[in-house]
């Protein structure tokens, strides 16, 4: 995070973080290049919860129903 922030230098990170300055370039270059399939991978599960849920809703109302016609039915 610290290298997508460019507060600081890449030198200073890796001299901080003791790694190769090479090897943050790596991380800030795959971060930005996967970036977008990380959230639209969220924003579809997201979609799909949604749904799924409103589909349950749908089910649970129509099992009440019938659950409260049978109830009368028997009374």
């Amino acid at each position: 995070m610290d290298a997508l922030k460019d507060r600081q230098t890449i030198g200073e990170l890796a001299q901080k973080y003791e790694v190769h300055p090479n090897q943050i370039n790596t991380w800030q270059r795959e971060f930005k290049q996967k970036a977008g399939m990380v959230f639209s991978s969220k924003m579809e599960k997201s979609v799909d919860s949604v749904k799924e849920k409103d589909t349950l809703y749908k089910i649970i109302g129509q099992q009440k129903l019938e659950i409260d016609f049978l109830k009368k039915a028997l009374s």
